[in-house]
């Protein structure tokens, strides 16, 4: 494996444990290129892992978000299917499906067909699922997106008691979140999957950050909404079932365990 990147990664507790690091510019079509070439530092290359991006709406101005998404996204595309790669998997994001939720989404939990992008980050996450279906019909790669919801590290679960007196706090993701051993579950079995072509899937974690069921909380802030009868308790309100049942997905930790 080989990390390719701008910067290095934060400094490793587990030093034995570090992936090589290639510095180079993602938006560059010829870095990229010769990054995922091969050669002595990467033999044998099948799949790629792209998860280079500015990571939300407020870390760049609206142009930047976009023009960095788009491109990056666009080049690590490109460069696969040039070097004849079988395998993309990528970070599209949770933002796709219409946060953050100033308006009330249609249907709770919100699955993979409920798309509305409100951001030029959102846009770009879009237009880079549209890619992928066009970079397959073309080339014949596999491409899988993994929206994912607000990744979590443990220190940040310390914050939750400051969203639940007030629910509006947290209703820009309908509540949600996903731990990061999480996402790293649901990268290894996207490269593992036994699929051809592109697809796109929520991973979340199964419940939400708030200490109120769901549906209590969908009435009081969005009163009218209709609400699936499976609906439970604190169960997660970004549908996940579709990841559960292609990915084999399963979400086993909850922050609850550490309060």
């Amino acid at each position: 494996m080989l990390n390719i990147d701008l910067v290095p990664s934060l400094e490793s507790p587990h030093p034995e444990a570090e992936i090589p690091f290639l510095r180079a510019d993602v938006t560059d079509f010829g870095q990229t290129l010769e990054a995922l070439s091969g050669g002595d530092a990467l033999p044998g290359v099948d799949a790629v892992v792209h998860l280079a991006a500015i990571p939300s709406p407020a870390h760049a101005t609206p142009d930047q978000v976009f023009r960095t998404n788009i491109t990056s996204t666009y080049t690590v595309f490109s460069a696969a299917a040039r070097l004849g790669l079988p395998r993309v998997v990528w970070a599209s994001s949770e933002t796709v499906l219409g946060l953050p939720f100033k308006r009330p989404p249609d249907y709770a939990p919100v699955d993979e067909a409920h798309v509305y992008p409100e951001t030029s980050y959102a846009l770009s996450k879009v237009l880079g699922e549209e890619m992928a279906r066009q970079v397959h019909r073309w080339h014949g790669t596999t491409i899988i997106g993994l929206r994912f919801s607000n990744i979590m590290v443990r220190s940040d679960y310390e914050r939750f008691p400051t969203y639940w007196e007030d629910p509006n706090r947290r209703k820009w993701n309908l509540w949600g979140y996903v731990d990061e051993s999480h996402v790293a579950q649901s990268v290894r079995l996207a490269l593992e999957l036994d699929i051809q072509g592109t697809d796109n899937f929520i991973v979340a974690a199964a419940d939400t950050v708030m200490t109120r069921p769901s549906r209590e909380l969908m009435s009081e802030v969005f009163p009218g909404v209709p609400v699936a009868d499976r609906i439970s308790k604190h169960d997660t309100l970004l549908d996940i079932s579709k990841a559960r049942k292609i990915l084999g997905y399963s979400p086993t930790f909850s922050w609850r365990e550490l309060f």
